[in-house]
């Protein structure tokens, strides 16, 4: 039965045209009858009317990203059925053989000595017995052997039956059982064939006889089927590696690439919105794609390659999936990482194949996510690390633009790292377009917020510019995980609309994190959180270039925050003055000096606002020439270990001199705005102790609350808590 439902599954597959399948619907008629009972249609109609049908089903589902030569080997109906017809007769092998093994008789193994004991008690004596140890250790028994009956001899053996019967150890004695098989090797041990027939009837058994010749089967069978099984897998291991090999598992040089097609992509211009300017830019290639004519008849060619590049989450993906969906040509896509490999070379071999599928299909685009993974300049200083990384640098620089280079593809790369990338890889003739995909302005913003608001559930009073202004230096990625961190906020409470309070606290949550309730603090610190956080808030409220307060909180925060002072900016800046700089400085001083005047000291909680301080300060002596030390820049090359010549350890254009001074300008900067912003606190001591018990109170607090308790206007009554 089992060997029968095999079968109908092979042919139900694929060896529905071959002799041997008929062969076996005519040992086995009831499998036509089992096709009929599942819901399929016979063999014989299927190979009759459906033979073209399977053909074009078969080309449906090879995969868009290898073209129609390099789908791997094609086999021919013929072949296809040989190769039914080796797996069929395997199966057919395999299941004779452990038929016969589940058919062969058990029988226990009695030694030849003491089977002869047995033989010599006599066939009539009912006391004749035998008594043997099996197994050893924990699994030893003793079995008592008697009825001696059936016997057959051979020259190899002697079998029969007997009654078995174990005896110990107690909890495994079992009751005898009869007519058990039993063998006894005698070869070697046949020298003398009478004196065996001889105890035989001396001690009175009739029921004895020899084996007969043996037949075929039994003496050849094993060999038999051990050449057989050999000859069938020789075809199978070979048709399993031709499998492996077409299937990608030793083809380690061909590319990973993905060709998208046009139903898969989803994305349009349409959905892409705070880079305009890239879009321009990247609607002319799609535009050339379409209507080559237009730029051609003024001598104009299509560019070579566009390298979109910009901060994280700005929309450089975004932007490349666009393209497919807008452009009526092939798109390949796949990311640098899949040209690295362990071996030398295969990089290479992944690129010249990319270029040469993309040949056959030209006009098309190919995609390359992360370019720096292969695009990093070469000489380094790591000598022999980086050849795989090398080579297949060379191979891409040579299919864009080389001797025999490749003029039907467009190649379109992203990165975050421009500065990494190689010169010979960012000239013109390869990547003419260089594209910038920077962060939005406020106007972008909204543009990205009423795109990804589409599908949330607006409440009437919300205003996208307020929550835009809001959000300065988000970029297209954080703006998309704030629409949807407030959907899930609203959903959580189970309001019907998302309102400005979700776009609010999402907005707190992706700039300081997770708002943590529960976390218990010490009355004491929290004391000191408030001082430090309303030290912050009133020394930006009294500073004239320092950015708006928007809240402060005592609540805990994200990682490490016990509190904040959430400052944004009125608009978008993108030019600091010194005074916009000291002012930052003094902001970040607030805290710790209120600490330090309220309480007598000061705690660790400030070592981000000195860190932060003193960069600044460092900057303006070192970067923009804010300092007694004149206009002079004395930062190292950021770029340094990129650059071609190899910088193992860190270096300076300055003197130990002028770092000196340096180090002596950034000391007297914070120290001279710490005087100030001391000053500044010292001269509103009450005003800092009612900004500190209201913020105690209250725990939360908004920019009309800040500008009331420091203007001295009358404050908003503070809930008084209920009490259970």
């Amino acid at each position: 039965m089992i060997l029968k439902v095999v079968i109908a599954n092979i042919l139900r597959k694929d060896a529905r045209k071959t002799k041997f399948a008929k062969m076996i619907k005519n040992i086995f008629p009831e499998l036509q009858q089992s096709f009929a009972d599942s819901g399929d249609l016979s063999p014989d109609t299927i190979t009759d009317n459906n033979s073209d049908k399977q053909d074009v089903n078969q080309e449906e589902k090879q995969p868009l990203d290898q073209p129609p030569d390099d789908r791997g080997p094609k086999i021919s109906k013929q072949e296809g059925g040989g190769w039914s017809f080796l797996m069929i007769a395997l199966i057919v092998v395999v299941a004779i053989c452990l038929l016969n093994l589940v058919t062969m008789p058990k029988h226990d193994e009695i030694a030849f000595g003491k089977l002869m004991q047995l033989i010599d008690q006599g066939a009539e004596n009912p006391d004749a017995k035998i008594e043997v140890k099996i197994g050893e250790g924990k699994q030893e028994q003793s079995v008592r052997y008697s009825n001696l009956k059936k016997i057959v001899v051979s020259s190899y053996e002697i079998r029969g039956t007997v009654t078995r019967e174990i005896i110990a150890p107690p909890e495994k004695v079992k009751a005898p059982v009869d007519d058990v098989n039993f063998s006894s090797g005698r070869k070697g041990l046949d020298f003398d064939n009478n004196e065996l027939w001889q105890r035989l009837e001396k001690a009175g058994f009739q029921d004895y006889r020899a084996q007969g010749r043996p037949n075929f089967w039994e003496m050849h069978g094993g060999t038999l089927l051990f050449f057989i099984v050999m000859l069938a897998s020789i075809p199978l291991i070979f048709f399993m590696f031709r499998r492996m090999a077409s299937s990608g598992a030793m083809a380690f040089s061909r590319n990973r690439g993905r060709q998208v097609s046009q139903e898969d992509i989803e994305v349009t211009f349409e959905d892409v919105a705070g880079v305009d300017e890239a879009v321009e830019e990247l609607r002319e290639i799609v535009e050339f794609l379409k209507t080559p004519e237009k730029f051609q008849v003024l001598g104009g060619r299509i560019p070579k390659g566009v390298l979109l590049f910009g901060p994280p989450g700005t929309g450089k993906t975004l932007l490349a999936k666009a393209v497919a969906g807008e452009a009526d040509v092939p798109f390949f896509s796949l990311s640098g990482s899949d040209f690295v490999e362990l071996y030398v070379g295969v990089g290479a071999a992944r690129v010249r194949d990319l270029f040469n599928q993309a040949e056959r299909r030209t006009p098309c685009i190919i995609f390359i996510d992360e370019l720096d993974a292969i695009g990093k300049t070469r000489g380094n200083g790591n000598i022999g690390s980086n050849e795989e990384r090398d080579q297949t640098l060379n191979a891409l620089l040579v299919e864009m633009d080389g001797f025999g280079a490749n003029t039907g593809a467009i190649v379109m790369a992203s990165t975050n790292r421009p500065e990494t990338l190689d010169s010979a890889l960012l000239r013109p003739g390869r990547f003419d377009r260089h594209v910038l995909v920077d962060r939005p302005d406020i106007r972008g913003r909204e543009d990205i917020l009423k795109v990804h608001a589409r599908k949330v559930k607006l409440d009437e009073n919300i205003d996208l510019h307020a929550i835009a202004s809001i959000t300065s230096g988000f970029a297209g990625a954080d703006l998309a995980a704030l629409v949807n961190e407030a959907a899930l906020l609203a959903a959580r409470v189970g309001k019907t609309a998302v309102t400005m309070d979700e776009f609010n606290e999402s907005a707190e949550r992706v700039t300081a994190g997770l708002q943590k309730k529960r976390h218990t603090i010490r009355d004491d610190e929290k004391r000191r959180v408030a001082y430090h956080e309303s030290g912050h808030a009133m020394v930006a409220y009294l500073l004239p270039a320092a950015d708006t307060v928007h809240k402060i909180s005592i609540i805990p925060r994200g990682a490490a925050a016990l509190g904040y002072t959430l400052q944004r900016p009125e608009d978008d800046r993108y030019l600091m003055t010194r005074e916009e700089l000291e002012c930052r400085i003094q902001v970040f001083l607030g805290g710790t000096l209120a600490e330090e005047i309220m309480l007598g000291d000061y705690s660790t909680g400030a070592q981000n606002d000195l860190e932060r301080a003193t960069e600044i300060a460092r900057s303006m002596v070192m970067d923009y020439g804010m300092s007694k030390l004149g206009r002079v820049n004395y930062r190292e090359n950021p770029r340094g270990s990129y650059i071609n010549e190899p910088r193992l350890f860190q270096s300076r254009t300055h003197s130990e001199q002028t770092a000196w001074e340096i180090d002596r300008e950034i000391k007297a900067i914070l120290e001279g705005l710490f005087e100030k912003t001391k000053t500044l606190i010292e001269d509103r001591r009450d005003t800092l102790q009612k900004l500190t018990d209201y913020l105690l109170e209250k725990e939360v607090m908004d920019t009309d609350e800040l500008r009331a308790v420091i203007e001295g206007e009358p404050l908003p009554t503070p809930q008084s808590e209920t009490q259970p």
